[in-house]
């Protein structure tokens, strides 16, 4: 078969594209290696100045050694020192609740009435058994002076005819009387003794009937001292100071009260002085343990030392200072940590029950401490080290053990002293005896929002938070008999209430 003389139209068209691809991949080509050429001669350029026999060039520095104190850090929550779920004491209906919600209340403002007309018609009928008991100890005690006079008459007559018969005995044997008017007599001193018998038993059972009576004005007293009681319980008061939450039932509900199931009115919790919670692991507490134990801290479960807390939003610093209040006595067995406690003043209400705060709480005493900057500390494995140049001029590496931050910088617990030069930058570069040329930086500490050194809580310093002695609910007695107006002074008030 002969070849073509020409080229077809297609043929041309082919051609002419695989030209045009053949030259665009050419030029890429060139340019890419143009831009490579370039790079590696800009990176060539950028190294750093070698020594005059070529050593590689690291900066080196001392490390910083200053006193210290070291902060444990924890997160807490804040929880207040007194929370009461406000009830009702008595069953009734709810009349009306004298609160704004969410205000601050203060320890016996009112908070909410039940109805009282019930309540109002209970004392008085309770008055009026009261009266009733009364006039009946008055009753018993007139007769058993009566009583007592009957018999004093019994023993008269009685006396009075016992000579009556002892003389006639004497004229019987004289025979100076008749026989049947002694035994007239005998049978009237034998009528008086019984007169006496029965004149004594009616004063006995005055006396017992004087007893009851006097039994039945205490307990009139009682049910009148309770009427009183439960009315003044209508009126439903503060029994703490603090902030008060929503109404949980609104006027005309029907309330329940004087039990466990007794109807949630609303609840209040204090804020000032506030609790902190946290938890701590098993080997920080043995710290603690340690340091009590060292001398340096005194009892674990007795040392105030201070707590600094910020909340949330408080990134820089730690603005609310308290002191620890309390350390549980056993271990959590199920999350292996203890419960522990600070105590912090609220007066400007800034710390709300509830939230989360970050706590630190001094982890050690007062001492010299080790500091290079972070950048300095490689890893290797599980190790962490630093590379230090000798007075040979030549990289030491050596293994360090490290503890937290302080000051921008790392805590190193052993492995450097203060003399050794740490390599802070040309790590890379760098390689154990290896020589190298040193260029000295010097390190400087930043600022710390925590102290440098703390002492213990003064004893007269502490916050004294007021319980509460009866109970969530209850109010201590004294508070009590300062509340309950005798039923003259409070009725005429709780009358004016009522609708007509």
């Amino acid at each position: 078969m002969g070849m073509p003389t020409k080229y077809s139209d297609a043929n041309i068209d082919m051609l002419k594209r695989f030209t045009r691809f053949f030259w665009a991949g050419a030029l890429q080509t060139f340019i890419s290696g143009f831009i490579f050429s370039s790079g590696c001669t800009q990176s060539t350029a950028s190294k750093p100045v070698q020594g005059s026999k070529g050593k590689p060039t690291v900066v080196v520095s001392k490390p910083i050694v200053m006193p210290i104190v070291e902060w444990d850090a924890f997160v807490g929550r804040l929880e207040p020192i007194e929370s009461v779920q406000v009830r009702s004491r008595v069953s009734g209906y709810l009349a009306s609740t004298d609160f704004e919600e969410g205000q601050l209340v203060g320890r016996g403002d009112l908070i909410a009435v039940i109805d009282q007309r019930s309540f109002l018609s209970e004392v008085s009928r309770s008055r009026a058994n009261l009266a009733e008991a009364e006039a009946q100890l008055l009753q018993t005690e007139s007769q058993v002076v009566q009583a007592e006079a009957e018999a004093t008459r019994s023993t008269i007559h009685r006396d009075l005819a016992k000579k009556q018969l002892e003389r006639n005995s004497i004229l019987v044997k004289q025979k100076a009387t008749a026989l049947q008017d002694f035994e007239i007599d005998e049978a009237d001193f034998q009528q008086s003794e019984a007169d006496v018998l029965v004149s004594n038993s009616r004063v006995k059972s005055s006396q017992s009937a004087v007893l009851a009576a006097q039994a039945s004005v205490r307990i009139a007293k009682a049910n009148l001292e309770l009427a009183e009681l439960n009315l003044t319980y209508t009126e439903i008061r503060a029994p703490i100071d603090g902030r008060i939450s929503y109404r949980y039932a609104t006027e005309g509900n029907f309330i329940s009260g004087g039990s466990n199931d007794s109807t949630l009115l609303t609840t209040i919790v204090s804020l000032d002085p506030i609790y902190c919670y946290f938890d701590t692991d098993e080997q920080t507490y043995l710290k603690y343990m340690q340091f009590s134990q060292d001398g340096n801290g005194g009892k674990i479960h007795e040392v105030r030392n201070p707590v600094y807390l910020a909340l949330a939003n408080e990134p820089n610093g730690f603005p609310h200072h308290g002191y620890l209040d309390f350390i549980d006595n056993r271990m959590d067995e199920k999350t292996g940590t203890i419960r522990v406690r600070a105590i912090l003043p609220n007066d400007q209400q800034a710390l709300t029950p509830g939230l989360f705060a970050r706590v630190r709480l001094p982890g050690s005493p007062k001492y010299d401490a080790i500091l290079v900057p972070d950048k300095a500390i490689g890893t290797d494995q599980a190790e962490k080290f630093v590379l230090t140049v000798d007075a040979n001029e030549k990289i030491v590496r050596k293994g360090v053990t490290l503890g937290p931050m302080s000051h921008g910088l790392r805590i190193v617990r052993s492995g450097l002293t203060s003399e050794d030069r740490v390599v802070l930058s040309g790590q890379q570069r760098a390689r154990p005896g290896m020589e190298v040329v040193t260029n000295p930086e010097m390190v400087v500490a930043g600022e710390e929002d925590l102290p440098d050194d703390y002492e213990p809580i003064e004893e007269d310093k502490l916050l004294s938070p007021k319980r509460m002695k009866a109970g969530n609910v209850s109010i201590p007695a004294t508070d009590l008999k300062s509340q309950i107006r005798r039923t003259d002074e409070i009725v005429p008030e709780l009358k004016a209430r009522q609708p007509e």
